[in-house]
């Protein structure tokens, strides 16, 4: 039988909309979401004009948010994120591609810009390794920075080739839905962009 993997963005693929904004919601609350995003609202416009890089304004917001949070606290919500909250926003046509792709023997594997600490304890029941960004931690807690690089871009094939060997698989499946998922989608045969919309 030939072997395939398919590598799934999570955000915009698998869900319907951003998860770090809706972590925030979730932590935080809809109040304190907003009143941050109006505080923050001149580096995002900076943000959008490409002057402030994709990671730095992560870590602006992370650091804004969640700095000093301890991890086991953080992790906790984040559990119960992905229990009462993230269902909602799946989209069940992705969802069923992941099936599917089990179902064929096929490897499965998310690649996303999002801290994989609100992804893997979702991913994990499904079976599906996840990587994604990871967050920095000192002293048991959140710094809000980012340890190492963004998984966004380039960086999402420098992670898949560092964890998954490419060689023996003869087909190669991708799904994404921005820019940022362009070089993971030119890794694959099969490129699923925006498929599940």
């Amino acid at each position: 039988m030939k072997q395939a993997i398919a590598f799934f963005d999570f955000d915009g693929t698998i869900t319907r909309k951003d998860t770090l904004f809706e972590i925030i919601r979730f932590h935080k609350g809809k109040a304190a979401l907003y009143a941050g995003m109006a505080l923050l609202s001149p580096l995002l416009v900076l943000f959008k004009m490409k002057v402030i890089s994709n990671q730095r304004m992560k870590e602006i917001v992370l650091r804004f948010y969640f700095n000093g949070t301890p991890v086991a606290a953080f992790q906790e919500q984040c559990d119960a994120f992905c229990r009462e909250r993230l269902p909602e926003l799946l989209r069940p046509k992705a969802v069923n591609a992941i099936a599917w792709h089990q179902s064929e023997g096929h490897a499965v594997y998310i690649v996303t810009a999002s801290a994989e600490n609100w992804v893997r304890p979702w991913a994990e029941k499904l079976g599906v390794p996840v990587l994604g960004s990871r967050l920095a931690i000192e002293d048991g807690r959140i710094t809000g920075l980012l340890q190492g690089k963004n998984c966004n871009g380039d960086e999402k094939v420098c992670r898949i080739r560092e964890s998954v060997k490419l060689t023996p698989y003869q087909t190669i499946y991708a799904y994404g839905d921005s820019s940022g998922d362009k070089e993971m989608l030119e890794l694959a045969q099969h490129k699923g962009f925006r498929e599940f919309e």
